[in-house]
């Protein structure tokens, strides 16, 4: 498996998003989806990556620069064929280092309340992440959970 920097405009990459956006629709309400499309995965403040096994798409990840040590986790998404299958947990390390490598101290997140996310939060607090108040332009919203861990 290869972890690609970038690639935003693949074909399965922009399938993979835009079911990545509908769950998020189908799930939260409208006010409460703060998923990126592809053109702010394009912005120069994303660091954007795709894993690879082959040329089939296994997930993503990106970290948003919210300053020079904090940045925020966005688009992580598995594809459903290697889900419970370890590819989130070896996304999520690899955005970590990329982090850490690129000087931030902090990473930060949200995602949603409902029982759906469960899976991603259980994640997310095996890898340190703990809950935490919002951060950068986030209210307090019943439907997120907001979380952060120090690098």
């Amino acid at each position: 498996m290869q972890f690609v920097l970038g690639v935003v405009s693949h074909a399965s990459v922009v399938k993979m998003l835009e079911q990545h956006l509908e769950d998020m629709y189908a799930t939260s309400p409208p006010e409460s989806v703060h998923a990126l499309d592809l053109s702010e995965l394009k912005q120069d403040d994303i660091r954007f990556w795709t894993l690879w096994e082959a040329d089939r798409l296994c997930g993503c990840g990106a970290i948003k620069r919210l300053s020079p040590e904090h940045g925020e986790l966005k688009s992580m998404r598995v594809a459903n064929y290697y889900r419970q299958r370890g590819i989130g947990a070896r996304i999520l390390h690899h955005l970590q280092a990329d982090a850490a490598q690129n000087g931030m101290t902090r990473l930060s997140l949200e995602t949603g309340s409902m029982s759906f996310f469960l899976p991603a939060r259980r994640l997310y607090q095996k890898f340190g992440f703990l809950e935490c108040a919002p951060f950068g332009r986030y209210q307090d919203d019943p439907n997120s959970v907001f979380m952060t861990k120090r690098l």
